[in-house]
């Protein structure tokens, strides 16, 4: 892509953690101020920054890169996504979150979404 929109609009707090959280990963609300790594087809509150000792900062808002997997690969434009399970997204018909996919590059299975 010849152009970059990292850092754009991100946002990011800090949340405990009650599992094993992937940098990069979606990840869900699961209790007061804690969050944990989604399952598949979970609606996911953002992606985890980093992770450390019971931890973690989690990307609320902004553009961010993640992997999808799937059958077909999420077009540009507004798509319904869900976490795929496996530290991803992936598109869904039904639940998920409808969120603004900047970019996709089919090579390396990312897309860019704006949370």
């Amino acid at each position: 892509m010849d152009i970059s929109l990292n850092g754009y609009g991100a946002k990011a707090a800090t949340f405990k953690t009650g599992s094993e959280v992937t940098a990069g990963a979606p990840v869900k609300i699961t209790a007061n101020g804690t969050v944990d790594a989604c399952s598949d087809g979970d609606a996911f509150c953002g992606t985890a920054l980093n992770a450390r000792g019971g931890y973690c900062a989690v990307q609320l808002a902004g553009y961010v890169k993640v992997p999808y997997s799937g059958g077909a690969a999420p077009a540009v434009g507004y798509a319904a996504l869900a976490a795929d399970g496996a530290g991803g997204v992936k598109t869904v018909t039904t639940g998920g979150r409808s969120l603004l996919v900047t970019d996709v590059d089919a090579v390396s299975h990312e897309c860019g979404v704006i949370l």
